[in-house]
């Protein structure tokens, strides 16, 4: 029975237990993202400015709500790859109730709020990462994503692509969108890759193509981001 006692204990676990359990579920999407050959991958705890940063967790002011993690280039950008990443946050989560679960079973952990709020947050993180919903920031749910690659919608994770082309005429870099539209030119490549992975990194999904003398290469990519 939750009694008034319970109440700091239950404000402790908020601020404690949930931003634990959100780092389990990000540590599930990078997991799957790092076998799929992720680079630069990193968790972000929270919302807000940036406090800290600790290895490939950065966390936020107000680090107890909200979650995500960015990776870059992965090599494997199947349909069941997408499927696995997207899942490996929920999939961490009930792996994390089933140990605590069992655990207090067996007698290592004792029985009390704590088993009890860590497997309430646990299911309550995967009940609403699973509803298959858009986000009013055009995002969407780990779940609608996977209903949508199962449903074979790929086009949910089909990146823009972004080229960084050599014009021979006007001896220039040239950054065009996916659209084919021209944004800039620029005297040195570099110049228009940074510019190139700088716009495709805040457009995910997304592909920087380098081209010249009509051959085509890959630079980078960015795949969406799980939440």
């Amino acid at each position: 029975m939750f009694g008034i006692e319970d109440i700091p204990k239950f404000i402790l676990a908020f601020f404690v237990l949930l931003p634990v359990i959100s780092t389990i579920h990000e540590g599930g999407h990078v997991f799957f993202a790092w076998l799929m050959g992720g680079k630069n991958i990193r968790i972000t705890i929270g919302t807000g400015k940036p406090v800290f940063r600790w290895g490939l967790v950065e966390v936020r002011q107000y680090y107890f709500w909200y979650g995500f993690c960015t990776f870059d280039n992965i090599t494997r950008q199947r349909t069941i790859a997408n499927i696995l990443i997207f899942s490996g946050g929920v999939l961490f989560n009930l792996l994390a109730a089933i140990a605590v679960i069992l655990l207090v079973e067996k007698d290592i952990l004792e029985e009390g709020l704590f088993a009890y709020q860590f497997t309430y947050f646990s299911l309550y993180y995967i009940f609403f990462a699973l509803i298959p919903i858009p986000f009013p920031d055009g995002g969407y749910s780990d779940g609608r994503i996977i209903l949508d690659l199962i449903r074979g919608k790929e086009n949910i994770i089909a990146p823009r692509v972004y080229y960084v082309r050599w014009d021979q005429d006007g001896n220039q870099w040239q950054v065009f969108d996916d659209h084919d539209e021209l944004i800039a030119n620029y005297e040195g490549k570099m110049e228009a890759l940074n510019r190139a992975n700088e716009i495709a990194r805040n457009n995910r999904p997304s592909m920087v193509m380098s081209s010249k003398g009509g051959k085509e290469k890959e630079i980078s990519n960015y795949p969406r981001i799980p939440l």
